[in-house]
Formats: structure tokens, sequence, C-alpha cells
């Protein structure tokens, strides 16, 4: 009996998914705020202060780090 070909037009399963629709960003600013809440923290003070730095340091690409 004869196997069905795939469909050519649907997902392969044996892809990765491109980088573009796995990014969580929305093209608006990151917020110290939006990286200490992806980052499973409270926010405090001392919270919002190393998401400034880390902010400064790698910027907007620290939330995509953090939510691939």
């Amino acid at each position: 009996m004869p196997t069905p070909e795939p469909d050519a037009s649907g997902p392969s399963e044996d892809r990765a998914t491109p980088d573009d629709l796995l990014h969580t960003r929305t093209g608006t600013d990151v917020s110290p705020e939006d990286l200490v809440l992806a980052a499973g923290r409270d926010i405090n003070p001392r919270n919002l202060e190393w998401a400034r730095r880390k902010l400064e340091a790698e910027g907007p690409a620290a939330l995509e780090k953090l939510l691939p």
C-alpha cells in the first residue's frame, strides 16, 4: 500500500522555528519593571537597580535573553 506524500505547504517537524517568530519584543521600550517581572523577581529598589544596570549593558536584548 503506498504511503501518502507529506503536504509540502505544511510545517516540517524537523525544522526549527525561525528567530523572528520566537522573540517576545513588541517594539516598545523595555522598562526596568518589565525586566524585573520577566526574571520572576519582586519589584523593589534593589531589583530595579539590577534591571537598570542590565538594560544599560545589554539594551532591550536583556529581555529577549530572559524570554526567548
